[in-house]
């Protein structure tokens, strides 16, 4: 299996992982989305709660020029640990959260 097949596998296995949580209020219910021509994944939260809709993008993973990027993460632990467990190497990943000049004090891809 090539590298961005293995990267595509990872992703959707951690993603299905979280999208198996339940929220702990409301009637909220988590949607993996699997975008696997543009490379775009997200885990979505949508329903209602007590005070009102719930609509939130909880997590945004892409692969973009042979990186994983993670562009949102609203998970509590942080999606990062599970990337590393997976085997993707801190030089294969993003912070696509962090502005591109702070990306450099970190152990992991500028871009």
């Amino acid at each position: 299996m090539d590298k961005l097949s293995s990267y595509r596998n990872v992703i959707k296995q951690v993603l299905a992982q979280h999208a198996e949580y339940t929220p702990s209020h409301g009637q909220i219910e988590t949607i993996p989305i699997f975008d696997e021509r543009n490379d775009n994944y997200l885990l979505v939260d949508v329903g209602w709660d007590r005070t009102g809709r719930v609509h939130c993008v909880a997590l945004h993973l892409r692969i973009k020029n042979g990186k994983v990027w993670i562009e949102q993460d609203g998970t509590e632990e942080g999606v990062t640990g599970e990337l590393l467990d997976a085997g993707i190497p801190k030089a294969e990943i993003v912070l696509g959260f962090y502005r591109p000049e702070r990306r450099k004090i970190t152990d992991f891809a500028v871009v």
